[in-house]
């Protein structure tokens, strides 16, 4: 454990990044066990913002902290882990080797110690004899987390971690981030599909164009509930509010009841086979968000 403390883990404070890598007054905390999450579109600007965070990129304009020292200090680059989108490692070393390598950037005697907890703390210790040029892609993942927390990290910046897998090795990266939390360490994450941190994160921070345009808990954005009515036939238009699916309609409850919902449909004359209420999703979240930005 560094004996540097702070009771927020990460602060970013109205950073700004000019164009084309662009950041307009984006400002989040995180503190220690956290995880959050940073969800938008190609392009919206979530690498740059885990870069500033892991003090790969300077901003323009407002300031970063890790543990309440300014990110890119030379105290900071021992507080912050970084695994970004495209990981390379020499194909000739195993994967124990090539960490050894990388903890020695750390210095001090306990390297192997350093490596060996990493290992054991993102559950890779199965690959570490394994040569890096031979594993497959969720394989490399795990490696890029458990060089992200090699060295005792407070802070961990992870982008793209999750995306492009099947749902086996997504659940089986997932687990590990659980028990880096369970450490103590702050985890920000990036993912352009937000179901790839749905029951992860504890926080969201929606990003569009650069700017945070939707912030709050997992829980608190996912509260609004939505109406989906199955149809025995395709409706010619849909009522007002509702909007056409694959199986019917559906329409969001805020403001109504379904059966207030369920009236206006009949006023319609429209054929209802079934009805759900269910909870809002991640994406739409996230499409609500971008769409009431523009």
């Amino acid at each position: 454990m560094h004996a540097l403390a702070s009771n927020q883990a990460l602060t970013l404070a109205d950073v700004w990044v000019p164009s084309p890598r662009r950041l307009e007054g984006v400002s989040l905390a995180l503190v220690p066990g956290e995880v959050a999450g940073v969800v938008g579109p190609s392009g919206a600007g979530k690498s740059s913002l885990l870069e500033v965070a892991a003090g790969i990129l300077t901003p323009s304009r407002g300031s970063a902290l890790v543990c309440g020292v300014p990110v890119g200090s030379r105290p900071a680059t021992h507080l912050v882990g970084y695994a970004g989108r495209r990981t390379a490692y020499p194909a000739a070393l195993t994967v124990r080797e090539t960490l050894t390598c990388l903890a020695r950037l750390h210095g001090g005697p306990r390297q192997t110690a350093m490596v060996e907890r990493a290992l054991e703390l993102t559950g890779a210790g199965t690959l570490a004899d394994v040569r890096a040029g031979r594993l497959a892609v969720a394989d490399r993942r795990r490696i890029a987390l458990t060089q992200a927390v090699l060295g005792g990290r407070r802070v961990v910046v992870l982008d793209e971690l999750l995306s492009g897998l099947d749902p086996v090795a997504r659940r089986d990266l997932r687990h590990p981030l659980g028990r880096i939390a369970a450490e103590g360490v702050a985890v920000l994450i990036a993912a352009t599909d937000p179901s790839a941190l749905e029951g992860l994160v504890a926080r969201v921070f929606v990003l569009r164009e650069g700017r945070i345009v939707r912030a709050g808990t997992l829980s608190g954005l996912l509260r609004d509930r939505i109406l989906e009515v199955i149809l025995d036939r395709p409706p010619a238009e849909p009522p007002p509010g509702f909007r056409i699916t694959a199986s019917g309609v559906e329409t969001p409850l805020t403001g109504r009841t379904p059966e207030a919902a369920l009236a206006l449909c009949r006023a319609h004359r429209l054929a209802v086979r079934a009805t759900r209420v269910r909870l809002k999703s991640l994406e739409e979240v996230v499409l609500d968000a971008h769409d009431g930005a523009r």
